[in-house]
């Protein structure tokens, strides 16, 4: 679904992306792991048109996407969450799902006006949409709440059900498990396995957790100094001697070689 082809980020002296190839299989739940300073995230930002590369492509289903815009990226599919959530912290739950579908006739002073009913219809097509996605992640409980209310693995859940909200193809999870416990972890595990399942989802995702990794991810790209060091399951990456030194450290090398 997404090819990356000998892609360049330049700021400055500083090359954060150098030179990085991959590819990412429709279907599945791609792991995007490397040391912190490796790139991962300024990868992720080109691919979803943050900033524009210095050079290389992005290909989305064959079609080149490189540099294009985050709204236009949104309109193909492509959506993405942030290591920190981006909630409307002064709107519901529900209001924070129901403000993604783009194109509402509410959006307009006109169709407000002069259409009530084409408004009124839409608006209740979306809030069933948003209560659909409140069941499927199990967080009725918190539909009514102010997002901003919300525990920081909560906002996570969230931003992930505002990309239920419309068809995605692919989904750039960024460090979704960074400050969340174990118990909500699970669950966020759980939503992301049953997308993928149950409704075709593509995910790529950078995270730290190599057993949240390890239970989700297949394959597993390993990036090092802006570039890609390795790349292969869970356990194979695991036991690279290249990533270990890079990433994953003595204390694990001999876990994962026991």
């Amino acid at each position: 679904m997404i090819t990356v082809e000998n892609l360049h980020k330049h700021f400055g002296g500083i090359h954060a992306v150098d030179g990085a190839s991959l590819t990412i299989e429709g279907g599945s739940i791609t792991g995007l792991i490397g040391p912190n300073g490796a790139g991962k995230t300024t990868l992720f930002n080109v691919i979803a048109g943050v900033y524009r590369p210095t050079s290389g492509r992005v290909l989305l289903d064959g079609e080149d996407i490189t540099g294009l815009p985050p709204h236009e990226l949104f309109d193909k599919g492509m959506l993405r969450t942030f290591q920190i959530a981006h909630e409307f912290s002064s709107l519901s739950v529900r209001d924070n799902l129901m403000m993604v579908p783009p194109n509402q006739p509410g959006e307009t002073l006109w169709s407000a006006w002069f259409h009530p009913t084409i408004v009124r219809e839409r608006e209740e097509e979306v809030r069933a949409k948003a209560n659909e996605v409140i069941e499927f992640l199990e967080i009725g409980h918190v539909a009514d709440e102010f997002a901003g209310n919300l525990s920081g693995g909560q906002k996570k859940l969230l931003e992930l059900g505002r990309t239920m909200m419309v068809d995605a193809k692919i989904v750039f999870l960024d460090e979704v498990g960074a400050g969340v416990n174990r118990t909500l972890l699970a669950t966020i595990g759980d939503a992301i396995l049953r997308l993928n399942c149950e409704r075709g989802y593509t995910f790529c995702m950078i995270e730290h957790d190599m057993e949240f990794i390890t239970r989700l991810c297949d394959p597993v790209i390993v990036m090092a100094e802006g570039t890609v060091l390795a790349q292969g399951t869970a356990a194979e990456v695991q036991s690279n001697e290249a990533v270990i030194e890079a990433y994953l450290g003595t204390g694990l090398k001999n876990k994962a070689t026991a």
